[in-house]
């Protein structure tokens, strides 16, 4: 992924297939979690899914022969995927012992609202009032989607944890821009994900007999978790962040609900109502408004 980049904040064909290609894996990612959680404590399965993915970039590493990044920008790096690999896995896993699916979809949703907030903030990538106004459309046809699903709304300790996991990927998100300009896509993605599994190795205790108990559909979830939605999709995501920008690239994780609603339909037969479908058009209109009208010219 050496393609020259566009103007940051306009959508370019490699940067949307990236995006795209992300989207599908981390949506696909939902059942590999549901699988692992009936197997492994939330601990456990952040633990196994990213000593799966530091693996599988280690050989990419190898292959590739990537230097190591100066000190600096591997402290950066470091403190980065604390918050947005360690922190935002296990609380993610913590929360969805407890909150219904559509629930911690919908806090998840928050995401790109406080990514947004936090660009505007500290790197200038404005929104105008119809990036806003899309931003509030998406967020209301993801609501939409969560009603469709007959699933209540309420907060509890398990969707502030989920909130918690919202806030420290928007984070991670945010202010990689800096490093990420210096030591470039690939080399970001492989050490994060590596660094990011370190304090991960603090739930090590027990982890040997919950490996042992655990059926091979489980270890297949799992491995699947590591390798394609997090070693790949972390690779095609941050392509496109250092491409377009933190905000129009997370605009788009208003589209995940979506494509989870139609894996499930398409593999689970699981068809979805109405209103459901009402809300994924929402969100994709709200997505299209943010990043044709949503930026200053």
């Amino acid at each position: 992924m050496t393609s020259a980049a566009p103007v940051q904040g306009r959508l370019d064909p490699l940067s949307l297939g990236a995006i795209v290609v992300t989207l599908v894996f981390w949506a696909s990612a939902f059942t590999g979690i549901r699988i692992g959680l009936e197997h492994f404590s939330p601990g456990h399965l952040a633990l196994y899914r990213f000593l799966v993915a530091s693996v599988t970039l280690l050989l990419v590493m190898a292959v590739t022969r990537l230097p190591v990044p100066a000190p600096r920008d591997l402290w950066q790096i470091g403190v980065l995927s604390v918050a947005g690999i360690s922190l935002y896995h296990v609380l993610l896993n913590m929360g969805e012992r407890s909150v219904p699916a559509g629930t911690a979809s919908l806090i998840i949703a928050a995401g790109p609202v406080i990514t947004a907030l936090l660009a505007a903030r500290f790197l200038g990538e404005s929104l105008n009032p119809l990036g806003w106004l899309g931003t509030a459309v998406s967020l209301g046809g993801v609501a939409l989607i969560v009603l469709g699903q007959g699933q209540g709304l309420g907060f509890s300790a398990g969707a502030l944890l989920v909130l918690g996991a919202a806030f420290f990927t928007s984070l991670y998100f945010v202010f990689q821009k800096g490093v990420l300009a210096r030591v470039g896509s690939l080399r970001f993605t492989v050490w994060s994900l590596i660094l990011g599994t370190v304090p991960l190795l603090v739930f090590l205790p027990g982890f040997g007999t919950e490996l042992r108990a655990a059926p091979l559909p489980a270890h297949l979830a799992v491995l699947y978790l590591g390798v394609f939605p997090s070693a790949l999709a972390y690779l095609t995501w941050t392509f496109a962040i250092s491409r377009v920008g933190a905000g129009v690239t997370s605009s788009f994780l208003y589209v995940s609900p979506v494509f989870a609603l139609l894996m499930a339909w398409a593999l689970l037969g699981e068809v979805p109502g109405a209103v459901t479908l009402l809300g994924g058009v929402i969100a994709l209109a709200g997505v299209l408004l943010v990043n044709t009208r949503g930026r200053p010219q």
